[in-house]
């Protein structure tokens, strides 16, 4: 027997927000339609009333036509007769039509009791003063037999039939009837107009209340029932505004610093080259950075941040002339395009200018920041002679003026060309390193000082080149990690690295678990934990004998990636997670939490020369203290003396891995060593004797 779910309060409270957004969705929906409607009957009314009002226009017109003709007939030579008998004839006719098609669509009629009131348009067909339906069929019938007694006088067809028998006195059109029905259609046209104003006026002022319950209702459901999101939705409505006001300036500008963005500078680069080419000058592509601008975000906020990349670009602006072109590429690089630069020394005395007025420290809400910049500039025609070399040659000369500390700049040389040709050189033989999978997979013991005992065992990534031998990773990971390859080399090594520890898992080799580094990039693919299970399940290694090693910037970055739901996932399959290099970044002590983290890796520069170094052995004591007081494992790397270790074991650091244990070792050294080092099993006595 199924037992039925019973809903916590939660999903009592998702289920009532649903029905309420449902309920007040149909409310809208329903005055959405009757707003529609109401607007449709508006419309249907007013064309009804302009036709109304065209036609007793028309009549207007028709009556005075009527009258006209019988004065003008009456004064006309005998042979122009026929022809004005004839169109006040046809104007008769239509006097009539007209008038029939008028009470016809004003539904007009005679005993009606709407003609004893005055706003209604019957009381001016039946009722006094205007008594219009009288007065036109008056008007109809003198015009008829004024006609017919003028053609019995001309003798115009039977007279049997059409003629007129009475005098032709009594044919006269009276002229009471004529301003009458003139007046009366004056007046039917003001109240078909005063009476659609009304309706108008009385439909319009509906509309506005439909409208305004509408939004009062739109104003509820938004108070009451996305209560929780009210502020993120009034950010981003203010966010949608702004983009739109502004989205023809966006589309070459960036939004935030107002500066020109890649896509202008990418339409408009050639041309600024051909003109100096033109001009025979020099034009100085000068890329910038900002040194702490991430520890800023950190630290600070983002609101911080952007409020430097403002300043950053104001002080940009200031700095050049108007013919020069600011851009910001992204996050903190730009980029500033120098027209007619000049011989190398102006360059350089622009560039130092431009850097000491960026690298001035910026007041945000009472902190001091000192965002520290650094420049590489590249010129035209020394350095390269189109667009995409020029940006990559000041971005590697920017490259070089972060080595040498930030906060100055560097010109593009000849040895920078030829570390770009070497770097370019690394880049493809990587790519044919990762197709063949040549990477080799090194494994550094972790040892308990205590008792000896082996915890771990690193796995680190080695490159041996075909022609160059052993490349060090110092070398080829920042190659790799610029050019998107390191995600690619994880998997290769992280494949590795588990297959063996499976073989040694399944030959009960003890070492303790296997770490892995897992770079940014790589917890940035979409399918990195199928990956990793997969990895594990193929192999035959249990989950709980692995760990992942990531750097605390990796965390930072979650607020866009997500990384954090995916190493709680995997976390929660049985796979630990230790934080590398822990002390080095901007990690809060928030990071620092036993639920998320299993181990604290103490970064080496702290470990060296601990036992001299006083600074160093209370951070590491700290760290420990930190450590064991929320349950967190804790190990140091880069112990290399006997001093050292005998530091960190009075501190109470028990795990060490480093050279002074061991050298790492590739996968059959590392096998052996394990093996050399595993506990001896107790050899069995069989008693001799008779048995029971």
């Amino acid at each position: 027997m199924s037992q039925q779910t019973v809903p916590t309060g939660s999903g009592r409270l998702i289920l009532l927000f649903k029905g309420a957004y449902w309920v007040a969705l149909s409310i809208i929906a329903a005055m959405a339609l009757a707003s529609y409607v109401l607007l449709q009957q508006m419309m249907a009314a007013q064309q009804r009333d302009e036709a109304l009002l065209a036609l007793a226009n028309a009549q207007r017109a028709l009556s005075q036509r009527v009258v006209f003709l019988v004065a003008v007939t009456d004064r006309a030579p005998f042979v122009e007769k026929p022809g004005l008998i004839a169109e006040l004839n046809d104007g008769t006719a239509e006097f009539e039509a007209n008038y029939d098609l008028l009470l016809e669509r004003m539904a007009a009629d005679t005993p009606s009791p709407d003609r004893n009131d005055d706003p209604t348009l019957e009381n001016i067909l039946f009722s006094k003063p205007f008594y219009l339906d009288y007065f036109s069929t008056s008007l109809a019938a003198n015009g008829k037999r004024f006609a017919a007694a003028v053609r019995s006088e001309l003798g115009i067809g039977n007279s049997t039939v059409t003629g007129y028998l009475a005098s032709r006195d009594k044919a006269r059109l009276d002229a009471t009837v004529a301003k009458a029905t003139l007046a009366g259609y004056t007046a039917l046209a003001d109240r078909i107009r005063a009476t659609s104003d009304a309706r108008l006026k009385n439909m319009l002022s509906t509309h506005r209340m439909l409208f305004l319950s509408t939004l009062a209702v739109i104003v509820l459901v938004a108070l009451f029932i996305f209560r929780p999101m009210s502020n993120v939705i009034m950010r981003r409505t203010h966010e949608l505004v702004d983009a739109r006001n502004s989205m023809a300036f966006i589309a070459v500008h960036d939004g935030l610093t107002g500066l020109h963005n890649r896509t202008f500078l990418t339409d408009h680069f050639d041309t600024l080259i051909k003109g100096a080419h033109r001009r025979r000058e020099r034009l100085a592509v000068v890329q910038l950075d900002l040194d702490r601008f991430k520890q800023i975000n950190d630290t600070l906020g983002h609101a911080a941040g952007d409020y430097v990349l403002v300043m950053t670009a104001q002080r940009m602006r200031e700095s050049c002339r108007a013919s020069d072109l600011c851009v910001r590429l992204g996050g903190d690089e730009f980029v500033m395009i120098l027209n007619g630069a000049g011989t190398s020394e102006d360059i350089h005395a622009l560039a130092k200018r431009i850097l000491d007025r960026i690298n001035e420290p910026i007041s945000f809400q009472g902190a001091t920041v000192h965002p520290g910049a650094s420049a590489g500039i590249a010129v035209y025609p020394v350095d390269a002679d189109n667009a995409a070399d020029l940006l990559v040659h000041a971005d590697l000369a920017l490259y070089s003026a972060k080595k040498l500390g930030g906060g100055n700049f560097s010109f593009f040389s000849d040895e920078l060309r030829q570390e770009l040709e070497h770097r370019k050189q690394l880049e493809r033989d990587l790519k044919i390193a990762i197709a063949e999978e040549t990477f080799s997979v090194y494994f550094q013991p972790q040892v308990s000082l205590a008792n000896g005992a082996i915890t771990g065992v690193e796995a680190l990534v080695r490159w041996k080149h075909p022609e160059r031998g052993m490349i060090s990773p110092g070398e080829f990971i920042p190659v790799a990690e610029k050019s998107g390859l390191m995600a690619e080399i994880g998997r290769i090594i992280a494949r590795k690295a588990v297959h063996e520890a499976a073989a040694w898992y399944n030959a009960d080799i003890q070492f303790g678990r296997l770490a892995i580094n897992v770079s940014g990039s790589e917890l940035r693919e979409h399918d990195f934990d199928s990956f990793l299970f997969r990895t594990l399940e193929e192999a035959g290694l249990p989950p709980q004998k692995l760990s992942l090693e990531i750097v605390e910037s990796v965390i930072l970055d979650d607020e866009k990636t997500g990384i954090a739901a995916k190493l709680r996932q995997i976390r929660a399959a049985g796979v630990h997670l230790e934080l590398d290099d822990f002390g080095t970044g901007y990690a809060s002590l928030s990071h620092v939490n036993p639920n998320e983290i299993d181990r604290l890796k103490i970064d080496r520069r702290f470990v060296q020369n601990i036992n001299s170094n006083g600074d160093n052995t209370k951070i590491v004591r700290a760290i420990t203290e930190l450590a064991r007081g929320l349950g967190i494992s804790i190990i140091a790397e880069g112990a290399e003396t006997e001093a050292e270790l005998n530091s960190l074991m009075s501190i109470g650091c028990d795990q060490v891995q480093g050279y002074s244990i061991a050298f790492p070792m590739p996968d059959d050294q590392a096998r052996a060593w394990l093996m050399a080092r595993a506990p001896k099993k107790p050899a069995l006595t069989v008693l001799q004797g008779s048995r029971a």
